[in-house]
């Protein structure tokens, strides 16, 4: 695991640590910091649950629970009801569990490229995995992902495995650190998008810096993703089963 070592300076770092206060309430929370709360910790009110979902998003001792078994025939995944354009997005998640093994993830270089073996075969390990992320602007292929693998958290999947985007794109959206924390601990985001521009910040560490995301939408909802799926009692995928928390929006 890298090191945790902040590299911001001055009033982000100072609100961030003030948004992450534990035990503080929501509302004042988002009142310290000038941000807008999302979520009252009470109910879905200012959200969009997926019609048919049948209660496996859910709101459990104040935070947002999901057990990745949506029943929705659509679209599974947690919107916002309101539409943003330039925002910053703070929020905390985890991971509750992984039973699942994924035995396919690969060994992703810098530059967003897969390691390779002496033969020209992309290398994969197996990790205990569990699958979620954050939507910006209603866009899938936007998603500032929360997963379980070695690069880390934070990278936008839908644009480095693009491969008709140029290689800076690739490389930009790629973490520069794994900063999370361990499995069952609680993580921060700030996510900031101003245009075309994406800049993330995990658990104090800017793990993405100013990356492009051509073609993204001018404005949409945010969404938390749904991830995975059973066949019988047998995980097919890596499961969403994450929790979120503290979640405040500013529109800039």
């Amino acid at each position: 695991m890298q090191s945790r070592r902040a590299i911001l300076t001055g009033g982000l770092a100072a609100g961030a640590a003030a948004f992450l206060t534990t035990g503080a309430p929501r509302a004042e929370v988002a009142g310290e910091t000038g941000f807008t709360s999302l979520f009252n910790g009470r109910d879905f009110t200012g959200w969009k649950v997926p019609e048919g979902d049948n209660g496996h998003w859910k709101v459990l001792d104040g935070v947002i629970d999901y057990d990745a078994q949506s029943e929705a025939p659509g679209d599974k995944n947690l919107w916002t009801e309101k539409e943003y354009g330039d925002f910053t997005l703070r929020l905390e998640w985890r991971i509750k569990e992984t039973p699942f093994i994924n035995p396919r993830v690969p060994i992703i270089k810098p530059d967003g490229s897969h390691k390779l073996d002496a033969s020209g075969k992309e290398i994969q390990i197996a990790v205990p995995d569990s699958d979620s992320g954050v939507f910006l602007r209603g866009s899938q292929k936007a998603q500032v992902n929360i997963w379980c693998w070695p690069v880390g958290s934070g990278e936008v999947y839908g644009y480095r495995m693009d491969r008709a985007m140029p290689p800076e794109v690739r490389a930009g959206v790629t973490p520069k650190v794994n900063a999370d924390r361990n499995i069952g601990e609680w993580n921060s985001y700030e996510i900031t998008v101003k245009g075309e521009r994406l800049t993330v910040v995990l658990n104090g560490v800017a793990v993405l810096r100013e990356a492009q995301l051509p073609g993204l939408p001018a404005r949409g909802p945010l969404g938390l993703q749904h991830h995975g799926g059973k066949r019988g009692d047998v995980w097919t995928g890596p499961p969403s089963l994450v929790q979120f928390r503290n979640i405040g929006i500013r529109e800039l």
